[in-house]
């Protein structure tokens, strides 16, 4: 029985779902998001805020400060909450709302930022103002997501090993890209391993971090708005870029069957199903990593106003597969998955 004392002390790392009985295709989902934080960033938290510890960098006074589309700054306002800082996550306008609150709820600060960067999107933007908030005053901490070699260190360190635990014959790994930290801990663990291991990267249309036109993303968690200094792309295999529409009909398609995912996952399971169609999966064994659950999600990705203001009424009605009548019948008509008000 674990007992503990500190929030951040819990982690859940030997979850998986295996997808072949919704999707068709095995594909082995790490679920990441058993964790008082709710996501896999609890683990680049812990990281780059003991490191900070360690280098003096934190001291008694000291306000951390950083810039997060959301999960990473819930798991900073816990951490922060546990060992007695004073925290500001910087955001933007895609936040969703529960995750703003719920840092609010543990004592957090935050900003968001309206401004677009040059990009079409805010993360220069957020970057730019926290920027300034440490010039102002000395106080302030800025981890550096985006920079900070602990980022990847942690999943170095914890993700990969876990992977490599259960699945000692792993053939391929879907990760999803964001700052990249996931990725590349994996990536480099992985090069170093007793057999080869393709690593596939699942980004977001719309996004800039692996080259590519600049396009809007609503759905936060994966994707950027600038190349992400961490990413070294000598150790990627290959990119598979998803559209917002797929990410949101896999993830309706995981809740019809019970499993309620975040937008980041949905993306990965996306990507992963498209590679797996693509390929001789025979014997193959492939694992994807779900960054978080749902919960977060419900006033945006699982609310229909939402989706209709952003993609149109007809988003999850264009795709037969997903309402696949889970006894094994065949797919039910149109008219019968409407919703009743229709």
């Amino acid at each position: 029985m674990p007992v503990i004392t500190a929030p951040h002390a819990f982690n859940e790392s030997q979850l998986y779902v295996d997808l072949e009985p919704i999707f068709g295709r095995s594909l082995y989902l790490k679920c990441e998001g058993f964790n008082f934080a709710g996501s896999i960033k609890l683990k680049a938290a812990i990281e780059m805020v003991e490191t900070a510890e360690r280098d003096g960098v934190l001291k008694p006074d000291s306000i951390l400060v950083e810039s997060s589309s959301g999960n990473l700054g819930v798991a900073l306002s816990i951490i922060a909450a546990s060992k007695g800082y004073r925290f500001l996550c910087v955001t933007d306008s895609r936040c969703n709302l529960s995750t703003r609150l719920l840092m609010e709820a543990l004592g957090s600060q935050v900003h968001i930022v309206a401004d677009l960067d040059a990009n079409g999107g805010f993360l220069g933007a957020r970057i730019d103002y926290v920027r300034e908030l440490c010039a102002s005053d000395d106080r302030y901490v800025w981890l550096g997501q985006y920079t900070n070699p602990g980022n990847w260190r942690a999943h170095y360190r914890t993700t990969a090993p876990e992977i490599a635990e259960e699945f000692p014959e792993l053939d391929v790994l879907f990760i999803g890209a964001g700052t990249t930290g996931t990725l590349m801990g994996c990536a480099r663990y992985f090069r170093e391993w007793h057999r080869p291991v393709r690593i596939v990267a699942v980004d977001s249309v719309g996004s800039v971090a692996f080259g590519g036109k600049p396009g809007r993303r609503m759905i936060p968690g994966l994707g950027m708005s600038m190349r992400p200094p961490l990413l070294d792309e000598s150790f990627v295999d290959e990119v598979i870029r998803v559209e917002e529409a797929d990410t949101i009909r896999a993830c309706h398609r995981l809740a019809r069957r019970g499993f309620l995912f975040g937008g980041s996952t949905g993306t990965v399971v996306s990507g992963a199903m498209d590679w797996l169609s693509r390929h001789d999966t025979r014997g193959l064994t492939a694992v994807g990593i779900a960054p978080d659950l749902g919960e977060r999600y419900l006033d945006t990705i699982y609310q229909s106003n939402w989706l209709e203001a952003l993609y149109g009424d007809e988003l999850l009605l264009d795709e037969e597969e997903i309402t696949k009548d889970p006894r094994g019948g065949e797919p039910r008509s149109r008219a019968s998955r409407r919703r009743p008000d229709a």
